[in-house]
């Protein structure tokens, strides 16, 4: 199982995300996510919150191995400069960069003179803009006037090696799903690990690529997944804790979060992550421990090691 953690929240200054990170490499993880373009988070206004893409950059040159990941929203972005950024950062570190993008919906960029969007002119924007990171990923020069991406002959250097770099796209909804057909190589599943919620937009996903010609079963699937080791576990705190971290899942009643956590001893954790990744048919579970400290961040990544799971 490839298995990679997720450490977010703005909970770590650099030097404890830098450790902390490095010793999930030692310990087999596959990839590391951290924060991504976010403007601040106004209820830690007194937190370091360190922009995502130079924090994902500095780790790919302090590390060796593991894959490094962090979300990309495309109105943060002009499209062309996203593009040789991405294609640099790929250049310097070949095979580590995981690219994931979707759209985001945080009011408080407006403090930053970001342009408040509705969802489906966002998701219009995310369209258009991996329209043109491929074609300059395969060397074009590109010409695009579209409603939110404006390109005239842009061209992009060094081109990828074979001209494409896999995309990853959060996404849920019926919309998102159709990007996710027409555009990624990997489906980051944006629901909690149930399969009453996840079957369902599946099989959007399945329809869309049908329409578009495509097989569904070669994209890839991608899921954080809230991850908790302890010998008795609190499960109504950490159904208000996955709570806090997830606002996005508010609809979803306690009853239902309750199967979407995994909490335990680590052999219960990791039989329950073999569980839902054969499951959900998940490539890359992804250890949700964002919102740890520093001290519980490291006894969860040792307890939950890969190498300690193939021993």
């Amino acid at each position: 199982m490839k298995l990679g953690v997720a450490l977010g929240w703005h909970v770590h200054p650099w030097e404890e995300l830098l450790g902390l990170v490095r010793r999930a490499e030692e310990l087999g993880y596959a990839a590391a996510f951290v924060d991504g373009d976010l403007s601040m988070l106004g209820e830690r206004s007194e937190t370091d919150a360190l922009d995502g893409w130079t924090v994902t950059t500095a780790l790919l040159a302090h590390t060796r191995r593991i894959q490094i990941g962090s979300m990309r929203m495309a109105h943060h972005w002009n499209a062309a400069k996203l593009a040789q950024a991405v294609a640099t950062a790929v250049r310097l570190a070949p095979g580590r960069l995981r690219f994931l993008v979707s759209v985001g919906d945080h009011a408080i960029d407006a403090r930053f003179g970001m342009p408040w969007l509705a969802p489906a002119d966002r998701i219009a924007q995310l369209g258009e803009t991996l329209s043109a990171l491929r074609g300059l990923w395969r060397g074009e020069t590109v010409t695009l006037h579209g409603r939110f991406v404006e390109l005239d002959r842009a061209r992009v250097r060094p081109i990828p090696p074979g001209g494409r770099i896999r995309i990853e796209i959060a996404a849920k909804g019926p919309r998102m799903l159709e990007l996710v057909a027409r555009h990624a190589e990997v489906w980051d599943v944006n629901l909690p690990p149930l399969a009453a919620r996840v079957e369902p937009a599946a099989e959007v996903l399945a329809e869309h690529c049908r329409r578009l010609g495509r097989d569904p079963r070669e994209i890839e699937r991608s899921m954080w997944i809230y991850a908790r080791v302890g010998e008795a576990p609190d499960a109504a705190a950490s159904c208000k804790e996955y709570r806090r971290l997830n606002p996005w899942f508010h609809s979803i009643p306690d009853d239902e979060l309750a199967g979407a956590m995994v909490l335990g001893t680590a052999a219960q954790c990791r039989a329950r992550l073999r569980e839902l990744a054969a499951h959900l048919r998940l490539d890359w579970p992804v250890l949700d421990l964002s919102g740890l400290a520093a001290e519980a961040s490291l006894q969860n990544l040792e307890a939950l090691a890969p190498q300690a799971s193939s021993r």
